[in-house]
């Protein structure tokens, strides 16, 4: 039996160390938390504040297995992560396993690698006990906002939504940029640029130093310009330099990889996290950009034998974030010599961003020299020409890693001038003025997001990832996808002395996976603004931040920090809730039904927005009809609402059944026999053909038959079918998963078989059920 008994949160973590570790000791995993606040009655006693927690149903087996080992070994070590919620769980399994917290062996590791675990074992700590206040305060706060304001959204907006500290500020940021760019009036400029030829006949473009606001401003510019001179009357050129970005903390980690590998905020975590727990990379929750000397020994013989000493250059740097608490390193790799690694594609990619990115910062700076040009129009000293070059002298950290920045339109490097001296005659070959509109603030990304929260001081690296999922869970926030923006513009061209006026098409740019606010998003954003000020002010979210960070110095009590908040906050609760005057949040009259004379409105309704005709006080019971996709409640008219009510329509008959259109909760259909078949995008459910409807349903069919392996006679509801996500077995209208032994073999399965693995997914699924039962009981 060993005599160590060593506790993380994650198997795979636990399997990372036990490779370290001799045969004295075992590891083993915790998953996470082993205690959480009760459901009910807050799981917070509102007198003292004092958190009362329980151990949930699916933990019980964990539970019971890791007190069994530790009643078996001689010592126990806590080695969960180094954060605020790593010290937490710590705390909670010396609360459940009976260990005192004074005399609890806590360990702690910012990397999973031998020498940091066997350091570690040799200097053991005390559990933190203000860390663990500072998480318990989060916790406690956050779920008596979550629990106080969500029954006040259920009675006043809909059913089954939900209000957070963080989350709701979230929304806010989103829904307030969308409103910047509805209530955006684009301007119109000139922007005009030449192409002038010298005297050895190479070619270079140049721009105004001023933007004309008309087309007539323009125009009388360009005739200004017939059968003039030009002439250079400065070249300046200047050496300059760039500088690396500083290593990874988790907020730049989480935008670098959206913006160069397209991942989202929780993929870069979910990636992250895998990478550490295999020892690749140092702790990922962290805003500290502190790089170890063991790492900075490391970068300066690789870089130099690699590309050369001159690329070399140690630099340090100092963690700016204020409140800076999660880990004590940047991101970076455990071994600097390790290149590649044996990891998914996905994994690999994070990587070698992680290192490219760790061993630019300690390379030289970029040497570039940059040449400005003047031109000058003869006669006329209120206007010049503009033209700017640079040559990259010495790439430095360029040779290794570039920073992207969002909606980054300068992607090429300014280019190479000709040479050219003071008092050098150009000839214009065209001068062109291109009109142009300003353009609106960008939607927020979710890197754009996350680095909006970090400046505003919201949450903290370990919430930015679960914070945007919770809103786009709960409906509040989804991610769209624009096409490029088409807009007519006036080109006016100067070219053998006529002035000419074309109009061609301004591209906009493209948003894909932009965060845009739902109606129902808008609606409980506005409310809560309207009558929880203090919860949606930025600076009341980034001052609670400063708190926790206080209690964890020591420096407040935690029980303080909560009552101080909930004694203001509990009574507005009970003045909104006992408020029964008033229409529904969100609620928008838009006229009257020309056919009956009932009101007709727009709300949120139990499964989103709703177009209603009537009211509950009139004797007739009031209409509704779903808004499509593409609506929205702050824009659609009486007569959109009004022609929701036309469906279903019935567009005739097909193979001796009924064809009909509708519109349900995920868009409009086509009905036909008992099934249903997507309308496309650019299908109007109002205009739709009986002849394009049938395509649909032809289509729909010619897909399943794809999808369909094999059927039985003796079974007949019983079908095994190939889908996204590889085979499965269809069956009394549940889905059940062929495992990946039998997949490739899907389609010769027997009866028996497929019965066999239905009844191992439902013994699977009932498992849990078994658990909490047994939970209950014990």
């Amino acid at each position: 039996m060993p005599k160590n008994l060593v506790i993380v949160e994650s198997p795979a973590k636990a399997k990372t160390i036990e490779r370290f570790l001799g045969a004295d000791y075992k590891v083993l995993s915790s998953y996470g938390h082993i205690r959480d606040l009760k459901k009910k009655n807050f799981g917070v006693d509102l007198t003292t504040f004092q958190p009362e927690y329980e151990i949930p149903a699916d933990k019980a087996a964990v539970v019971s297995t890791l007190r069994k080992e530790a009643k078996a070994a001689d010592v126990v070590w806590l080695a969960s992560d180094e954060d605020r919620e790593g010290e937490a769980i710590a705390w909670h399994l010396a609360e459940v396993l009976k260990i005192n917290p004074a005399d609890a062996r806590r360990i702690v590791f910012h990397e999973i690698t031998k020498p940091a675990i066997v350091n570690a074992l040799a200097t053991p700590r005390h559990i933190d006990l203000n860390l663990v206040d500072a998480q318990q305060a989060r916790r406690v706060l956050d779920r008596l906002v979550g629990f106080r304001l969500s029954p006040v959204l259920w009675r006043k907006v809909r059913p089954n939504l939900s209000a957070g500290r963080v989350q709701s500020v979230a929304v806010r940021l989103i829904v307030e940029r969308e409103r910047e760019i509805e209530g955006f009036t684009p301007t119109s400029f000139y922007r005009v640029r030449a192409t002038f030829t010298t005297p050895d006949g190479q070619t270079i473009t140049a721009e105004l130093n001023r933007k004309p606001a008309t087309q007539e401003e323009a125009e009388a510019f360009l005739n200004r310009c017939i059968d003039k001179d030009f002439t250079v009357t400065s070249v300046v050129t200047k050496p300059t330099r760039r500088t690396p970005a500083p290593p990874f903390t988790t907020s730049t980690l989480q935008q670098e990889a959206a913006r160069k590998l397209g991942y989202s905020v929780a993929s870069t975590m979910r990636v992250a996290q895998s990478l550490y727990e295999q020892g690749y990379i140092t702790y990922m929750r962290t805003d500290s950009m502190n790089l170890s000397t063991l790492c900075l020994d490391a970068c300066g013989p690789l870089i130099a034998s690699t590309l050369g000493p001159e690329y070399h250059q140690r630099r340090t740097y100092h963690t700016h974030a204020k409140g800076a608490q999660e880990a004590h390193e940047a991101i970076r790799p455990t071994d600097m010599q390790r290149e590649t690694i044996d990891a998914t594609p996905q994994e690999k990619r994070l990587y070698d961003l992680i290192r490219k990115r760790t061993l630019a910062c300690q390379m030289a700076d970029a040497r570039l020299e940059r040449t400005q040009v003047t031109i000058h129009m003869d006669g006329d000293d209120t206007a010049h020409f503009t033209a700017q070059g640079e040559v990259v002298k010495f790439d430095g950290f360029l040779r290794v890693y570039r920073e992207s920045r969002e909606n980054d339109e300068s992607a090429e490097d300014e280019a190479l001038l000709p040479a050219m001296t003071e008092g050098m005659r150009l000839l214009p070959s065209d001068i062109n003025a291109r009109q142009s509109f300003t353009k609106p603030p960008q939607r927020y990304s979710e890197a754009s997001l996350v680095h909006k929260m970090e400046e505003l001081g919201i949450g903290r690296p370990s919430t930015y990832a679960p914070t945007i999922s919770t809103i786009q869970q709960r409906e509040y926030v989804v991610k769209g996808e624009r096409p490029a923006p088409l807009t007519p513009c006036h080109l006016l061209t100067l070219s053998g002395g006529s002035i000419s006026d074309t109009i061609v098409q301004e591209k906009g740019a493209a948003e894909k996976g932009k965060l845009l606010p739902t109606d129902t998003g808008i609606v409980v954003n506005d409310f809560l603004i309207a009558n929880f000020p203090d919860i949606m002010d930025y600076n009341f979210t980034a001052n609670v931040e400063k708190d926790f960070d206080h209690v964890a110095e020591g420096g407040m009590k935690w029980t303080d920090l909560i009552r101080g908040f909930y004694t203001d906050f509990d009574p507005e609760v009970e003045r909104i809730m006992a408020d029964n005057s008033g229409q529904k949040a969100g609620e928008r009259i838009l006229g009257t039904d020309p056919a009956t004379g009932r009101t007709v409105s727009v709300r949120i309704g139990r499964y989103g927005p709703m177009v209603q005709v009537g009211t509950t006080d009139d004797e007739e019971k009031p209409r509704f009809a779903t808004l499509r996709a593409e609506m929205s409640m702050a824009t659609i008219t009486l007569e959109q609402a009004l022609d929701l009510f036309k469906l279903p329509r019935t567009l005739g008959d097909y193979e001796g059944k009924t064809v009909t259109i509708g519109v349900g909760r995920f868009g409009p259909y086509v009905h036909h026999d008992g099934k249903y078949a997507t309308l496309g995008k650019e299908d109007d459910p109002l205009t739709v053909s009986l002849e394009r409807a049938i395509a649909l349903i032809c289509a729909k069919r010619e897909a399943e038959a794809k999808s369909h392996l094999k059927a039985f006679a003796e079974e007949p509801g019983m079908e095994v079918r190939t889908g996204r996500y590889g085979p499965y077995i269809a069956f009394e209208g549940k889905n059940y998963k062929i495992p990946k032994a039998k997949a490739d073999e899907a389609a010769n399965l027997t009866l028996d078989e497929c019965r066999a693995i239905i009844e191992a997914e439902k013994n699977k699924a009932a498992k849990p059920a078994r658990r909490r039962t047994a939970a209950k009981k014990a």
